[in-house]
This record gives structure tokens, C-alpha cells and sequence, in this order.
């Protein structure tokens, strides 16, 4: 899914002109022809995602300068490029006082508005991810770190933040590194304890034999080598939420008294004599289907439905791929940054490709795919060949299907023409010629029905530059569809060719 621009200019002329060179730089644009309708969309309960607004400072009703203040006023942090036809000092002074991240002078040129875009989208991108290291490191983490625009994590969002007002115990399901410990922080930072410790426990990483001593303290002398007393991770945790990672890996034996201390509310040390009050938020999670492993008898079940009272399950970054894109930019400022790297941004190429993995090590893997591209690359934009799983898989192709890079006539397969994004302006409309679609094989039969849908979706992301929502539309199929469709088309591709032979 690419960035969203929002237009805002009374001159129905030149929201058309910019309207056309946002959408050329490869971002989706939305515009509206006063101050007053800006305000309205951005603070709109269902206010649509904007990365950015490209703003007339001259406007009748509430001006530029007033949108900025009340921008300013709401808490907003969009990065706004305003641009008028006045180019004096004091205006460029009085905008970025004001709040603006640059300033352009009508008429602006393609070029010109791209790198005010691409440098207004880099920055916010640095200083949300600068936000969020800072609120994690605080125990200040909210859903507003989160990065999604995806449907899928909708409900997981909406469910989570009801979460928040209680202390009702949440178990969160969902594969390796999608994300449930930021769940987890996310719940406890919104909530009433965000000022109390958060304390998470990796379940899966503690010896057996130290389980109970980690969780529940010991006292001094309970066993070899106890040489000093240890409140351990309950009574640390005491007025705020413990997160109990990986409990699906939890000895039985201290599955026993981990329930015992959810039932009664008070932990006893090893060695200890009497148990300790403890008021404790519990958040579970798990990689893996609890309720099989209580099936299978490796987990308690009473425990179990203690820790089930409100489950949440996260999708895999296969099932929201329009998250890829934010997560990139995001991903690319901070190392970026880090690494004191010059590099502007990905290729809208590699960024169609790399939406199009299915990433089994799901954000995790994506994070440090980037990171190895930006310490690796020796250009100033990464591209497909800095992603080596990504050039791995768009190098493969099935055995029956010919490599050729371009469809010229029927009989030949086509390779849809490189997208591009804000990082890439197009110098040329694709060919005509490209966009003919071949009917028959090599061997003379018509081309299966699937086979040719699945290269008119190709083309179609293509043609219009990755933008996912446009090509649904003018496909006239539901963007979930779309994605549904890619999916099946990349498992097909995936699966061994049949020939007639095993027929």
C-alpha cells in the first residue's frame, strides 16, 4: 500500500497538476479545496490513513497558517509541505515556525515536489521510530506505535484496546515475530499501570531447574549456589503487568504453581515460609496453539482457561502485506540513521517484490532483511539485488514457463514492467505493446483461464505503480481478493509442475 498524500488548494487547476505528479511519484493522493475540509478529514473518527499533506498557504475560509495551528492544536504530527505563489522570506519563516516541513513555490515541478515528499516521509518515519525506541525504553509504549494499516489487525487492535481498561488476563497468539510482545507493552502503556513496571519473562529460555526461583524468588541458603535472596519476577512486577513469554514451554511442575499464585494472588519463595501479596496484570503469549498442547497433555488445562480469558490473535505479515511498505520506510530511517547511511529509499521494483514474500520469520525477518541491506548496499537507493531472498525467489520461474523479459506476439509469456514509488519518478508511460496479453501456448492450446488472470493482476500492479487500492478498483475486485489471488498465484507457481505423463 503506497503513502497517501493529501492535497489541500481552492485552485481546481492546481489540484489537478499536483494531484497528477503525486500520483506519478508513485503515492495514492486524496484532495479536498479548503483549510476547513483538511481539518475535518484528518480528526474525523474514521479518518482515512495520511502520511503527508501537501498544503496552499492561500486559501479562503481557515488559511495554510491556520490549518498548521490547528494541527499544532490536535496533536497532529503529519509533516505538511505547504506551497503558495508568495515565495517571500516571511513566508517560508512564519510556515516552519509554524510546523511545516517545507516549502514550496508554484508552479512546482515533478522533481522538486518528489524530494520535498520523499524527505518529508523519511523524516517522519525517523521520528517514530525515534518515539517508539524512546516509549519502550520508558514503559510508555501505546497502540499509536503500532505500525498497520492493514484490515486484518483491525479487530486485533479494537479488541486489545478494550483491553486496556481492566486487568483481565490476555493470552496472544501469533507466530514468531509478529509482534505480540508490542502487544503486550501496548496494553500495559494505555492503561492504568503504565506508570508501574513492566516486567517480561522469557518462559522458553529459563533452565528448568530455575524456573521457580526466576518467577517466585528464593531465599537466601534454599539451594546450592542461592548465596544471596531473590524477590524474583512476580514480586518485581508487584502494582504493574508481568509478561509471560512463550508459556507454552513452562515446566509442568511450575505450571502447578503458577496457577496457584494466579488463584490466590500471592507468590511463596523457594525456602520461603509464608507467601507474599502480589498485584500482578498477567499477559501471556505463545508462538504455538495452547489449547493443542493441553490437548497433547503438556500443558494444565484449569491453567489454561486461568490464562484464556481474553485471547488475541495477531495475523502473519503474509496475511497483511499492505504493511510492508510503512514498515520499510520506518525500517530504513532508523538504520538508516544508525548507520549513518546515505540512502534515500527502496525501489518501487524491490518494494512490489518484497511485499510479495510470504516472510515465515514474519516483521522480525523483514527488520533485519532491511538492516543487512543498509550496512551491504554500496548505492545511495536499495534495490532487489540488496535483498537476496527477494532476487532468489524473482529469478525462479516454473519449468514450463519461458524466461523471456518482455511479451513482443502471441505464443510468449510477458514479465510485467518494474513499478515504480516516490523514489523512482517514470519517465515515460509503459509501452503499449506490453500490455498485450498472449492467448495461446507454445504448443498452440489456449493458456489456462487462472494462468492468464493471475498476469493481468501482474500487469495491473505494474501499470499503476504498486498502488494495491487502485488496481482493486480498476479490476473492479475487493482489495482482499486482490491480495487473495497473489497468494494463489505465488502457491501455484510454488507447487511442482504435473505433466501428462502422471495424468
Amino acid at each position: 500500500m503506497a503513502a497517501c498524500i493529501l492535497i489541500a488548494d481552492d485552485d481546481a487547476v492546481q489540484r489537478r497538476l499536483v494531484e497528477n505528479m503525486v500520483q506519478k511519484c508513485g503515492y495514492e493522493a486524496l484532495v479536498v479545496d479548503s483549510g476547513d475540509a483538511v481539518i475535518a478529514m484528518l480528526t474525523a473518527p474514521d479518518a482515512p490513513d495520511i502520511d503527508a499533506v501537501v498544503l496552499d498557504l492561500v486559501m479562503p475560509g481557515l488559511d495554510g497558517m491556520g490549518v498548521l495551528a490547528k494541527m499544532r492544536e490536535a496533536g497532529l504530527n503529519i509533516p505538511v509541505v505547504v506551497q503558495t505563489a508568495h515565495g517571500g522570506i516571511d513566508n517560508v519563516v512564519s510556515a516552519m515556525r509554524a510546523g511545516a516541513q517545507d516549502f514550496v513555490v508554484k508552479p512546482v515541478g515533478l522533481e522538486r515536489l518528489q524530494v520535498s515528499l520523499r524527505n518529508a516521509l523519511n523524516t517522519s518515519a525517523l521520528k517514530g521510530e525515534l518515539q517508539r525506541i524512546k516509549h519502550s525504553r520508558e514503559g510508555k509504549l501505546t497502540f499509536a506505535d503500532i505500525i498497520t494499516r492493514s484490515e486484518a489487525m483491525t479487530a486485533v487492535l479494537r479488541t486489545a484496546q478494550k483491553a486496556t481498561g481492566s486487568t483481565i488476563p490476555v493470552l496472544i497468539e501469533g507466530e514468531s515475530g509478529v509482534g505480540k510482545e508490542l502487544f503486550a507493552r501496548a496494553i500495559h502503556g494505555s492503561g492504568e499501570r503504565k506508570t508501574k513496571p513492566f516486567v517480561a519473562v522469557n518462559c522458553g529460555a529459563i533452565p528448568d531447574n530455575l524456573v521457580e526461583s526466576i518467577l517466585f524468588g528464593h531465599e537466601k541458603g534454599a539451594f546450592t549456589g542461592a548465596t544471596e535472596r531473590h524477590t524474583g519476577k512476580f514480586v518485581e512486577a508487584s502494582g504493574g503487568t508481568l509478561f509471560l513469554d512463550e508459556i507454552s514451554e513452562l515446566p509442568l511442575n511450575a505450571q502447578v504453581k503458577l496457577l496457584r499464585a494466579l488463584q490466590e494472588g500471592a507468590v511463596e519463595a523457594v525456602g520461603g515460609r509464608k507467601p507474599v501479596k502480589v498485584d500482578v496484570r498477567i499477559i501471556s503469549a505463545t508462538n504455538r496453539k495452547l489449547l493443542d498442547h493441553v490437548k497433547n497433555g503438556q500443558f494444565r488445562e484449569d491453567l489454561f482457561y486461568r490464562l484464556h480469558v481474553l485471547p488475541l490473535t495477531i495475523p502473519p505479515l503474509r496475511m497483511r502485506r499492505e504493511d510492508i511498505p510503512h514498515l520499510l520506510r520506518h525500517f530504513l530511517a532508523r538504520f538508516c540513521a544508525e548507520e549513518n547511511r546515505p540512502i534515500t529509499g527502496i525501489s518501487g521494483e524491490a518494494v512490489a517484490l518484497l511485499a510479495q514474500l510470504d516472510w515465515p520469520g514474519n516483521i522480525r525477518q523483514l527488520e533485519n532483511a532491511v538492516y543487512r541491506a543498509v550496512v551491504m548496499s554500496d548505492t545511495d537507493q536499495l534495490g532487489i539485488a540488496d535483498f537476496p531472498l527477494a532476487a532468489a525467489q524473482s529469478l525462479a520461474t516454473p519449468d514450463d514457463m519461458p524466461a523471456e523479459p518482455l511479451i513482443i506476439g502471441p505464443g510468449s509469456h510477458s514479465t510485467a514492467p518494474a513499478m515504480v514509488s516516490g523514489n523512482e519518478i517514470p519517465i515515460a508511460p509503459p509501452l503499449p505493446s506490453v500490455g498485450m496479453l498472449s492467448m495461446l501456448t507454445n504448443a498452440g492450446e489456449v493458456r489456462p483461464l487462472e494462468e492468464m488472470e493471475g498476469e493481468i493482476i501482474r500487469f495491473a500492479i505494474a501499470h499503476y505503480r504498486g498502488q494495491m487500492s487502485e488496481v482493486a478498483r480498476r479490476l473492479k475486485i475487493g482489495r482482499s481478493t486482490l491480495y487473495r489471488k497473489l497468494d494463489e498465484a505465488a502457491a501455484d507457481d510454488a507447487a511442482p509442475q504435473r505433466t501428462d505423463d502422471a495424468n
